[in-house]
């Protein structure tokens, strides 16, 4: 049956939308972790903080461990009214270390936020520092990197984030705007309004492909020999349409690692008790693979997620699966999430919890 966002909790979609007005622009998070801090410490969680990663915690933070990354996308300012991509720059992927990001990449993003309003802030304190409107970009072939043009922002000093104005829009079948990865952060907090009392990680700059190293530091501080682990986030389809096929996406792999098969079952056996749909994201890039193969075409990579780098850097040390939100819209302020998906994905934490946390 089809669901209407009047079957998402309101405190869930009041929490959203306050998260998704406060700045997290990936390698400018600190001011989102002070935000973040205080809404999970309201709803009873203890939360300790650790270079690029918040913890947060119940009474049994053994039970069950979730992780969601809390960048979103943004500019950085680099230069006298001069602002570049900001996962780039956190990344340090620049040519000159050899390191560059691809020219099919930059020319995807080169036109992707054109006119849109953004707004600089301070990045400890997250306090503003004026807005402003991008009105171009452009690849610097010397540096061979992204060069954005905005109005507005002349004063504002190199180091300063530049975060996208965004605001959540609820249509009638699906959540509206960066979600990425807002969507699945604001779930975890919301979780701990029902009484969850397992482990929540929140790392930075995932999209700099850096979140896993705060993460597998800490299960190398504080983990014991078998650390079960579900990564939530949200997973990118063509259209919504698409998106919509299915309430939940699992993963039995990535591109870097095979997934914990046990935890993965069990992410099965309980959308089935819960009669959702799910489908698994690697048969489904296969299956696009096989075509594209068998025209002569270069194949898809199967992605890269924060689970799959962690596992294959601990040595065993941590495993786990993931659990993930279909979208359409992926990575511009026009992502869009299934109502039924997102309920979905509610239901499914909710469970998960239950189960794995023992009732007092």
């Amino acid at each position: 049956m089809p669901h209407s966002h009047a079957d998402l909790p309101s405190s869930f979609i009041e929490l959203l939308s306050s998260l998704m007005r406060s700045p997290s622009v990936v390698g400018a998070e600190h001011s989102f972790f002070r935000v973040l801090q205080r809404e999970l410490e309201e709803r009873g969680a203890r939360v300790t903080w650790y270079e690029g990663l918040l913890v947060a915690q119940g009474s049994e933070p053994d039970s069950l461990m979730f992780s969601a990354h809390i960048d979103r996308h943004g500019l950085v300012c680099t230069g006298p009214n001069e602002f570049q991509y900001a996962a780039f720059v956190a990344g340090a992927r620049s040519d000159l270390l050899g390191n560059s990001v691809s020219e099919s990449l930059m020319r995807k993003i080169v036109d992707r936020f054109d006119g849109e309003s953004v707004y600089a802030y301070e990045p400890w304190s997250g306090a503003y520092r004026g807005r402003g409107e991008i009105k171009g970009a452009y690849i610097c072939e010397n540096r061979n990197n992204l060069i954005f043009e905005v109005d507005g922002l002349e004063h504002v000093v190199a180091g300063t984030p530049v975060a996208f104005t965004d605001k959540l829009n609820i249509t009638e079948h699906a959540l509206v705007g960066q979600l990425d990865n807002i969507l699945t952060t604001a779930a975890l907090v919301h979780l701990f309004e029902e009484g969850f009392q397992g482990t929540a990680f929140f790392t930075a700059q995932e999209e700099a492909g850096k979140s896993w190293r705060y993460l597998l530091e800490w299960f190398r501080r504080f983990g014991g020999s078998t650390n079960q682990l579900i990564v939530v986030d949200t997973s990118p389809y063509p259209d919504l349409p698409s998106a919509a096929q299915n309430n939940l996406i699992l993963r039995h792999k990535d591109a870097n690692a095979v997934f914990n098969p046990r935890l993965t079952e069990r992410l099965v056996a309980e959308c089935q008790a819960l009669g959702l749909s799910y489908q698994f994201k690697d048969t489904y890039v296969e299956a696009i693979n096989a075509k594209l193969i068998a025209n002569g075409d270069a194949p898809h990579s199967l992605g890269a997620t924060e689970l799959g780098r962690i596992i294959s850097a601990s040595n065993g040390l941590v495993d786990g699966t993931t659990l993930q939100v279909p979208s359409s819209g992926y990575h511009t302020m026009q992502e869009s999430a299934p109502v039924s998906s997102v309920v979905a994905f509610l239901h499914m934490l909710s469970r998960l919890a239950k189960f794995y946390t023992n009732p007092h």
